[in-house]
């Protein structure tokens, strides 16, 4: 049996690269899982049926994460499909880069929306079902722009730093009944990069990073397994710094 045999798992922005990782990942210990894209449902399906071949029953959904209602309406569909949600991976983000002075704010609503409101919008949707199951394992997605700074990237940094005192009010909060919340920081990772407008003609590599190389989604997504498996039982309200080696605070 694997780790997380017959539990269910939601990854959102999950049809390519560390979510897609993560699904399957997940699905290779046993867990159910939801793949969510939010627009390319044949991406999304392909995953699923990806994860079908581990062995393990699969949904793709089509949702944005920062509309409150396609969220809600997910989350049914998997409740539905599956009675339960036991672990969510919060995984869709945008990483827009912009000068402050020329940031407006639909700019920063829509980061915002992505990163940090969507997060809280999965969250509260499926944190009373893991309540009354007394058992939940959440975890978030920042990254090393957060606490290094950058130029261009303060909505983005912003947005993801709330994240990191989310998970540590929700680990407080729900510890009592099992559930544990912690955040993953990954460093420069190879993944294949479908904005590359966003990294101002300087896609990330290994440079600076004490391993000599990037990370890859695989890795990532080992890391997202041991915080959600018995693993890491004692882990709760803690930001995991996958990165190589790279120091920064």
């Amino acid at each position: 049996m694997g780790k997380l045999e017959g539990k269910v798992a939601l990854v959102t922005g999950s049809g390519r690269n560390i979510g897609r990782a993560t699904v399957l990942k997940l699905a290779e210990e046993g867990a159910h899982v939801v793949v969510n894209s939010r627009t390319n449902q044949t991406e999304a399906e392909a995953v699923a049926r990806e994860a079908q071949a581990r062995g393990v029953k699969a949904i793709a959904i089509v949702a944005d994460v920062a509309r409150k209602d396609q969220v809600d309406v997910m989350v049914a569909k998997a409740m539905s499909e599956f009675g339960r949600v036991d672990i969510l991976v919060n995984n869709a983000a945008i990483r827009p880069h912009k000068p402050f002075t020329e940031l407006t704010v639909k700019d920063w609503e829509t980061v915002r929306g992505v990163v940090l409101d969507g997060a809280i919008y999965c969250t509260r949707a499926v944190i009373e079902s893991m309540v009354k199951n007394k058992y939940g394992r959440i975890v978030f997605f920042t990254g090393e722009g957060a606490f290094m700074g950058g130029s261009g990237r303060a909505a983005v940094s912003a947005a993801k730093m709330g994240l990191v005192g989310l998970a540590r009010g929700l680990a407080s909060e729900f510890a009592a009944q099992n559930i544990r919340v912690n955040v993953v920081s990954p460093g420069s990772i190879d993944t294949s990069r479908a904005n590359p407008e966003w990294y101002q003609g300087r896609t990330p590599t290994a440079a600076g990073i004490p391993l000599g190389r990037q990370g890859t989604v695989d890795e990532i997504a080992a890391t997202c397994l041991f915080l959600v498996t018995d693993d890491g039982g004692f882990i709760t309200g803690q930001t995991i710094h996958a990165n190589g080696g790279v120091a920064y605070y």
